[in-house]
This record gives C-alpha cells, sequence and structure tokens, in this order.
C-alpha cells in the first residue's frame, strides 16, 4: 500500500455463517478475486486478531472468506458475534495495517524438474523458455494459506499459462515443486498428491514448524519467481529438501 488510506467493513460487505461450534466464516459479498479484495480480507483479519487476543484459536484467510475459530471455553456464539461485527466496523488504517513483503523464490525449471514443462508448452502453443518468462516475469499475491501447512496459493497466474487441473492427480508430488492449475501458481510444501501441473523446482523450504515464522510468505505478500540453473538449486539445498524422485 502507498498510501495512508482508512477504511471499514460495513454490514452491507459481508455475512458472518456459523462453522461448527466455535467457528464463524467471514464472506465477503463478491465473487471476484484480485487484491482488492484479497486487501478487505487482510484488513478484517488485521482487525480482528488483536480483538480476539488470547480467545482467539485460529484466522484462516483466503480468497474471499475468512475463518475465525474462537476459544469455546471464553465464548459462545452468541456473545462473540455482535464483538465481531462491532470490531469490523470500526475505521482503521490500511497503510498501518499492511506488512505485505516482496519476496523471490528461486526456480529450477526444466523438463527434469518439472515434468509438466512441455506439456504446457505444447497446450498453449508456446516454447518452454516462453513458458518460463511468463510465469517467472508475474508478480503474483498470496491470496490464501491451504490445503496444507505452507501451501500458498498465489495469483493471478498469465491467462497464457492458464491450464486445468489434471484429470487424475499424480500420487506423490515432491517437496518444493512449482505447480500451476487455473489462473494460480503455488510451491508444494512437502511430498504429497496434487493434481497441478509441474513445471520446476524451489529449493527453499516453505513450510519449518521450527521456525518463526514457519513460512517465508503470508498471506497479502508480493511473490516473484526467479529462474535459477540445477547447480543452483542443489547449492541452495534442494537435493536434499526435495527433488524429483
Amino acid at each position: 500500500m502507498s498510501t495512508n488510506s482508512v477504511s471499514k467493513l460495513t454490514a452491507n460487505d459481508y455475512s458472518l455463517s456459523l462453522a461448527g461450534e466455535n467457528a464463524f466464516i467471514l464472506y465477503l459479498n463478491t465473487q471476484l478475486i484480485s487484491p482488492a479484495v484479497a486487501e478487505r480480507i487482510a484488513l478484517a483479519t488485521s482487525q480482528l486478531r488483536p480483538m480476539l487476543g488470547q480467545e482467539l484459536v485460529e484466522l484462516l484467510p483466503s480468497y474471499a472468506s475468512l475463518l475465525i475459530v474462537f476459544n469455546p471455553l471464553q465464548h459462545s456464539h452468541l456473545t462473540i458475534k455482535p464483538l465481531l461485527e462491532q470490531t469490523l466496523a470500526k475505521p482503521v488504517s490500511l497503510f498501518s495495517q499492511s506488512q505485505a513483503k516482496q519476496v523471490e523464490l528461486p526456480v529450477w525449471y526444466s523438463e527434469q524438474s518439472g515434468p509438466d514443462l512441455l506439456v504446457v508448452a505444447k497446450a498453449k502453443g508456446l516454447t518452454p523458455d516462453e513458458v518460463i518468462a511468463l510465469h517467472s516475469a508475474t508478480t503474483y499475491q498470496v491470496y490464501a494459506i491451504g490445503f496444507a501447512p505452507g501451501f500458498a496459493y498465489l495469483g493471478e497466474l498469465p491467462e497464457q499459462l492458464a491450464m486445468p487441473r489434471l484429470s487424475s492427480p499424480r500420487a506423490k508430488v515432491p517437496a518444493g515443486a512449482v505447480a500451476i492449475a487455473d489462473r494460480q501458481t503455488a510451491v508444494y510444501p512437502a511430498a504429497s498428491p496434487g493434481g497441478w501441473h509441474l513445471l520446476g523446482l524451489c529449493p527453499i523450504q516453505m513450510f519449518n514448524a521450527q521456525q518463526d515464522p514457519p513460512m517465508p510468505v503470508a498471506v497479502g505478500d508480493q511473490v516473484s519467481f526467479v529462474p535459477i540453473t540445477e547447480r543452483e538449486f542443489s547449492l541452495l539445498g534442494g537435493k536434499e529438501y526435495g527433488g524429483m524422485a
């Protein structure tokens, strides 16, 4: 954010829905995926975190929603809902709340490290180098964290590279795999099943519970990918962290 503007959420901007015995989901009244919508979610997160304090179990932001999990020993749905609404209605400075940072993630792009690189190139009428150039020339925003710890959903992917998910997901995608699906891209934080198209490998560990913070990125951050060689990938610890089996 470059301006110190003041904003707030009104009752017409969102809805609160029950999401279990000790949780609400805040839904923004929009279907758009954009930096402006992400800023709204970041605004709500920054307002609610200090209000709930130790009574907060978790805040999980997504593209246009925010899961709010509270301590059921401290509050019920009936007592916490008005507190949430009152807090969200308070004006806040977007500039003072913004903690977004610029993050560069190195990627070894190749047919060896990215088994779908050639598939994507052929499907889009591009060369592998053109796919790499398009993917690495874009600055992405972290819109959400999930489905696994450290899995950051980044958008938006250039329209020229938009690909549907695989019809048959892989049984195992390696840690560090840089992948695309629809208008999103991501780095797999750990070996897991996955249905995204793989373009390369990143040597940076995307989740480590022993570190503080445990992730190199957070919701709202700006991420860019920097092409590196296989040797650079190895020197950065990629061979030990992940790699194609």
